[in-house]
């Protein structure tokens, strides 16, 4: 009896990993098929996604798991972003110094903001998380020195050395890969640990969490600031790849457009930040080509998901698995 519920989870947990492992399978081999296609302008479109989709489960973490609403996340990508401004503009060229350093300064952020947020609830914790980051906004549109509102061009990529150049597309689309897949499981683990449960439970009963002994500050400041790092290496990534940041990255409907990301994909999913990120951008690309008018339509994936998909484009996988004989 014992071996075969060991070997039925086994089952199960290889059947839960297959779709991710063929998915990065099919990621990893894209940029060889897309130059032999001659789509090679979608190798920077498809980094992008990727980019965009770990911001968005840094914010499905703090949102669909821990219950707080940022109505500011794209306030940390655009830290992240102008702190590569800032050091490359102070002579550093490494990714191994710019990138962590982005990171850091973007959790730094996320301590001040997340240390004063965190103490309001409900509406009060959404206005805010947006008045900081519009304050963010407004600092560097105040920057002239790098460019104000009209952003500011990096003269290169930063380097990562061991002979990869990130002048290539291609190489730094399989670095930008690795990132965000090693991110993506690491949020996957944490989301199903003690600490992914525990955020749970606060979100559904925080009132019953406190009674417990759980110190439900320093639990939601901890993945509000976790959350913030990621987003702010997402914009580091972002800038490395336009080679190119402008205040616009962190102005609040881009916060608003992620939160819709992971409305799309499945709030409190684990894989609904990527899959809204994926289809908003897959999207919005595709409408763009037919139509000056791509907001309606999107607007209307908008509409039918919360009609028809309630839990999100990620939560259709159970439907499919419970339909199957």
């Amino acid at each position: 009896m014992q071996a075969t519920l060991s070997s039925s989870t086994s089952a199960s947990r290889w059947k839960a990993a297959a779709w991710p492992l063929a998915i990065l399978l099919a990621l990893a081999l894209f940029p060889p098929v897309a130059a032999a296609l001659g789509l090679d302008f979608y190798i920077g479109f498809v980094r992008r996604v990727l980019v965009v989709a770990l911001a968005a489960a840094s914010l499905n973490f703090i949102m669909g798991f821990g219950g707080m609403v940022a109505l500011g996340h794209a306030g940390f990508m655009g830290v992240g972003a102008y702190a590569v401004v800032l050091l490359s503009d102070a002579g550093f060229t490494s990714a191994w110094v710019m990138w962590p350093a982005a990171a850091l300064l973007a959790a730094f952020a996320a301590l001040v903001i997340g240390s004063i947020s965190l103490r309001t609830k409900g509406v009060y914790f959404i206005m805010i998380t947006l008045a900081f980051a519009q304050m963010l906004y407004f600092v560097f549109v105040s920057l002239r020195s790098y460019g104000g509102d009209d952003g500011y061009t990096l003269m290169a990529r930063p380097a990562l050395g061991m002979g990869l150049d990130m002048a290539d597309e291609a190489t730094l689309y399989w670095v930008v890969l690795a990132i965000v897949a090693a991110l993506l499981w690491w949020l996957d683990r944490a989301a199903g640990s003690r600490f992914g449960a525990a955020l749970v439970g606060i979100r559904d009963n925080e009132i019953r969490m406190r009674a417990l002994g759980y110190p439900v500050y320093l639990l939601q400041l901890t993945a509000f600031v976790v959350a913030g790092a990621m987003a702010g290496l997402a914009g580091a990534l972002l800038a490395t790849g336009n080679s190119f940041v402008s205040p616009s990255m962190m102005h609040w409907t881009q916060s608003a457009t992620l939160i819709v990301m992971v409305i799309i994909g499945g709030l409190g999913r684990r894989w609904g930040g990527p899959v809204g990120a994926a289809a908003w951008l897959a999207l919005e690309e595709a409408l763009k080509l037919h139509t000056s008018h791509w907001h309606m339509p999107l607007g209307l994936l908008l509409i039918a998901t919360a009609l028809y998909a309630p839990k999100g484009l990620a939560a259709l996988s159970d439907l499919w698995a419970r339909s199957k004989p």
